[in-house]
């Protein structure tokens, strides 16, 4: 079976609604983060990244890097990101001497001359940095590690921090797709959550970035913010139809003021309920299919001839901590404050606050204060939602093969659960295996929560973004 993705949405009745309106995770990992532990250290991530360098000579996998930027120089009151804001740009060089500080006590366990194929700069605002600054960080990245050709390399734009000129220094630099940080056209909706930018300046860029040449353009949208309407969503839904970018990123807004102060300005009064949220989805899967676009999955759409898109196609889709990825099973270096990476079957994550990151890096240490080293039940459970999650297909026989395991006996109560969300319509089962339905990937973070060990012995979930 296939998913049918250009089915149209059938109605979502107020009962399914009820039922998983819900928190839950969203799978850009599994275990996810909230499960990781500080015993998990630099210690044990020295030792992961050794395990890469003498493990696998000869059969080196391409890696994976992201870059946190931390700065921005404006408040977004939705922005659940770890940031730091401030207009004193002068605080960017010292964190970009402890960022190469940091990237050589990686290379020191890895070794120089890593292939890479994908760069992510986050943050943040990375272009909060200056000209000067990101040819500085660029050269440190390339003296250390060998950029592929061909290879994805990535930024994160504030439209109101860069013009054409910025656009070509990037170009010049080497990235090669830009993502713009739009949310939402409407100017009540963006008076609400602090961050005012005209469509105009949006569409001015990214012709530009289009005459440049980059191979692709994604555009960020959250639906769920104060003040939108089902109207207001359908004005910016045509906006960002007639601007076509090649990719676009369509987010849940989670209200989680209690986690995250900023969000603590926004009325909650102002907000959209669960089944507004669901009609919102709703449209934009209709809409952005209507023009062409191929649901890649949960939060994603591409353009068919987008690397994203063609790899949808050809089942080389993952989910990694940025969202989907061209780059399946990639070993991900995660670099400055925050970051969280993935090395072979651990994860990782750096010291949240600047003054911990830059304190153990004056110690000579690695900045990494928690972490997991996965078991085989971990990977096992991660094969299964990355499949539900990036294919909205599971073959029994696949994991059975995989895994020298009896799909069935395995997972015996977790497929007693699905009976229940295929009597809901999320789900058809068969005797090969799960596929997740039109109406199930409105709800598909409900589905791969099925298979979540934790969550069947953790009920508390309030640590998680609400799944509508």
């Amino acid at each position: 079976m296939s998913l049918h993705v250009h089915s149209p949405v059938p109605p979502i009745s107020a009962d399914l609604l009820s039922r998983h309106d819900v928190a839950g995770p969203r799978y850009t990992s599994y275990p996810t983060a909230d499960r990781f532990v500080e015993a998990f250290g630099a210690p044990d991530y020295r030792q992961a990244l050794r395990q890469r360098h003498d493990g696998m000579s000869g059969l080196k996998t391409p890696l994976s890097l992201y870059a946190h930027i931390p700065f921005c120089e404006a408040l977004c009151y939705y922005c659940a990101c770890n940031k730091i804001i401030t207009r004193h740009h002068e605080r960017a060089q010292p964190y970009l001497d402890y960022l190469a500080r940091e990237i050589d006590l990686q290379v020191a366990e890895l070794g120089e001359g890593q292939a890479v194929s994908q760069l992510h700069l986050g943050g943040g605002s990375p272009t909060f940095l200056s000209d000067a600054e990101l040819r500085g960080l660029m050269h440190t990245l390339r003296s250390r590690f060998a950029l592929a050709p061909g290879g994805e390399y990535s930024i994160e734009i504030d439209p109101r921090t860069v013009d054409a000129a910025r656009l070509d220094t990037l170009g010049d630099l080497g990235f090669n797709r830009l993502s713009f940080g739009v949310q939402d056209f409407d100017p009540a909706v963006q008076k609400a959550v602090h961050r005012v930018q005209p469509a105009e300046q949006v569409f001015s860029l990214v012709e530009a970035a289009r005459r440049r040449g980059f191979d692709s353009v994604n555009v960020d949208l959250i639906y769920g913010l104060p003040r939108q309407t089902a109207e207001s969503f359908e004005r910016t839904l045509g906006q960002v139809v007639d601007l076509r970018p090649d990719r676009i990123a369509l987010y849940g807004y989670a209200h989680l003021p209690e986690r995250f102060k900023p969000q603590r300005r926004i009325a909650a009064a102002e907000l959209p309920d669960a089944g507004a949220k669901v009609g919102m989805l709703a449209r934009s899967l209709a809409r952005f299919m209507e023009a062409g676009y191929v649901y890649v999955g949960m939060d994603h759409f591409a353009l068919p001839n987008d690397a994203l898109a063609v790899a949808k196609r050809q089942g080389r889709l993952h989910r990694n901590f940025q969202g989907y990825s061209t780059q399946p099973d990639c070993d991900l270096i995660a670099l400055g404050v925050s970051a969280i990476g993935r090395m072979g079957a651990t994860y990782s994550q750096n010291a949240k606050t600047l003054e911990d990151y830059t304190d153990r890096l004056d110690q000579g240490e690695l900045p990494v204060v928690r972490g997991l080293a996965l078991s085989r039940d971990d990977l096992i459970r991660r094969s299964v939602i990355m499949a539900l999650m990036c294919q909205g297909r599971l073959h029994y026989e696949s994991i059975n093969l995989a895994w020298l395991i009896d799909f069935r006996s395995y997972f015996a109560s977790e497929l007693a659960a699905l009976d229940n969300l295929a009597e809901q319509g999320l789900v058809s089962l068969d005797g090969q295996g799960v596929q997740v339905t039109t109406t199930g990937w409105l709800f598909v973070r409900a589905v791969a929560m099925v298979f979540d060990r934790y969550l069947q012995t953790d009920r508390h979930r309030a640590r998680f973004s609400r799944i509508l």
